[in-house]
């Protein structure tokens, strides 16, 4: 009996370990269920059935998924009068916009099966948005008395006035002649006041002479350093060609010690003034190309989404790597098309800065790094959209 009661001793405590392993052989399958669990290729989708399906082209809609991975799905072109833009599943292409000549609209190019008509106002009137999808078209405005033209009206932009020579705007409505010199406004239209000319003080003359002799000096040493900074970046440039060419030694300082030698050398000369005409005849140094570009990101999202059509907004921050969960949430999150857009920009943006280390600048991710900056130049271009490539490059001075 007592035997018997160890048996059932020994059994009951092993009880416990076998209701352990239950779970966790249940957790190990369902990781191994995670880690195998398929994705679609890059351009495919994850239909209902589980299977990945090939998404129908621009201009196309579909009509029956595919039922298994080794078939496609069936698409269909859209009918007259309705496009798609982008790659889709979509059962139902989009209708065509129309232009309408009672609302002033102009056609400037047809519906096709893969874009929208484009619409623009007729001269003499100009685009005023309601929403992210309506607009008007609304007369340009004239000139009131005693303005003139800043800017004349474009189908884009109204006309912009401001008021004439020796005239101030009050409170933000009429122009109004400029009386006196004592208003802000009008101080640029007054006259410098003349003074009475006074007999020449010459106590001071010796400390005029010393400052002037400080200023003169600083100058020459700043002019020497610049050239000095010009020469060495003229040899660094000289260098890099010849290296296809030549194994000469390297002209380039590459330490602070040499550059400090150059700066020495250039001093020693410093005691010889350079004519003002040598000076002013050289050219500005080209500053090193290590020097980087830093761009606030407030106002390039705002300048990108002025070039960028509103419908491919979304088709470029997917390029750039926000996922259509940022998009979705963005949309969720902001009413006003052009704040959800704002937003998926800001995603990008935040997530390079991350990446790159901080946003530079102040705050958080408020400075753009030039190789985000380069790679949305290069998106851009892909995109066929190589005029905003260009207009940003000239806004930020990018050879």
């Amino acid at each position: 009996m007592m035997e018997g009661a160890g048996l059932r001793g020994r059994r009951d405590s092993k009880a416990p370990v076998g209701t352990l392993l239950l779970p966790m052989c249940m957790f190990l399958t369902a990781l191994t269920l995670v880690s195998e669990a398929k994705t679609c290729p890059a351009g495919d989708y994850d239909n209902d059935n589980g299977v990945c399906c090939n998404k129908c082209l621009r201009g196309f809609r579909l009509v029956d998924m595919c039922l298994s991975n080794n078939t496609r799905s069936n698409c269909e072109e859209c009918p007259k009068r309705h496009y798609t833009d982008q790659e889709n599943y979509s059962r139902t292409c989009r209708r065509c916009r129309i232009c309408k000549a009672s609302n002033h609209d102009v056609e400037i190019s047809p519906c096709k099966a893969d874009r929208n008509t484009v619409c623009r106002c007729e001269d003499g009137y100009y685009k005023f948005i309601i929403d992210t999808e309506k607009y008007e078209c609304r007369k340009c405005s004239s000139c009131k008395p005693n303005e003139i033209v800043k800017r004349t009206c474009t189908p884009e932009d109204n006309t912009v006035c401001e008021c004439k020579e020796k005239y101030y705007k009050v409170k933000g409505r009429t122009c109004e002649p400029c009386k006196t010199c004592t208003s802000v406004e009008c101080q640029h239209h007054c006259l410098p006041i003349t003074t009475e000319t006074k007999a020449p003080d010459h106590r001071n003359d010796h400390l005029i002479n010393i400052i002037a002799g400080v200023a003169v000096g600083s100058l020459v040493l700043m002019v020497l350093v610049l050239l000095v900074t010009y020469m060495v970046t003229k040899r660094c440039i000289k260098k890099k060609m010849q290296q296809k060419t030549s194994q000469e030694s390297d002209p380039c300082p590459e330490s602070g010690e040499q550059f400090l030698t150059l700066i020495e050398s250039a001093d020693i000369q410093s005691d010889k003034a350079l004519p003002l005409s040598a000076v002013s005849d050289q050219e500005p140094p080209n500053l090193p190309d290590c020097v980087p570009l830093e761009v606030k990101i407030p106002e390039l999202i705002y300048t990108v989404l002025d070039l960028v059509p509103v419908l491919q907004v979304k088709q470029l921050v997917r390029t750039l790597g926000v996922t259509d969960t940022e998009i979705e949430q963005a949309e969720v999150d902001h009413r006003s098309c052009r704040e959800a857009h704002y937003q998926m920009l800001r995603v990008w943006a935040e997530k390079g800065a991350r990446s790159g280390g901080g946003g530079g600048g102040g705050g958080r991710g408020t400075m753009l790094h030039w190789p985000l900056l380069q790679e949305l130049l290069d998106q851009l271009r892909k995109m066929h959209l190589g005029r905003a490539a260009e207009e940003l490059e000239t806004k930020y001075g990018i050879q």
